[in-house]
């Protein structure tokens, strides 16, 4: 199993980040153009556990696939967990973490995830998987900065 951690400051209250991001509806804003992010669910005003989200992506080579999402924990500006029920990866486990601070919201990223394809997916993990993943993220703080930090 891999993993990917992130902190970011987000400079606004609680409840506004929060807000932003316990909505699926804002995950296109932060996702990068080339992923294709279209969410094909329609999308209840508040999240809550059980919730099955249904995206289309092109991660790779600009083939489009489905990736169904279900929103298992929800605890109302503290975190959310959503986990993949259908996707490109063997599991995906996604915390999304928020902190009061000072300065604003501490917002922490936890993805634990594994790779399909057993030896194969093993090699292309640090070659392509990782790289990918890491791309999205960093793409992911530039765009909040821009939308809460500047």
């Amino acid at each position: 199993m891999y993993q990917l951690k992130r902190k970011q400051l987000v400079k606004t209250d609680l409840q506004t980040c929060w807000d932003f991001f316990s909505s699926p509806k804002n995950l296109k804003e932060i996702t990068p153009d080339y992923m294709g992010f279209d969410v094909k669910t329609e999308i209840p005003e508040k999240m809550y556990e059980g919730l099955m989200i249904e995206y289309k992506v092109t991660p790779l080579l600009n083939i489009p696939m489905n990736w169904i999402t279900e929103i298992k924990y929800v605890h109302d500006k503290k975190f959310f967990v959503d986990e993949q029920r259908k996707g490109p990866y063997s599991m995906w486990h996604h915390e999304h973490h928020f902190e009061e601070v000072d300065e604003g919201v501490m917002m922490t990223d936890i993805v634990s995830y594994r790779v399909p394809l057993g030896f194969l997916g093993k090699l292309a993990h640090p070659i392509i998987v990782k790289g990918k993943l890491e791309e999205i993220f960093d793409y992911r703080v530039k765009k909040v900065d821009e939308i809460f930090n500047s």
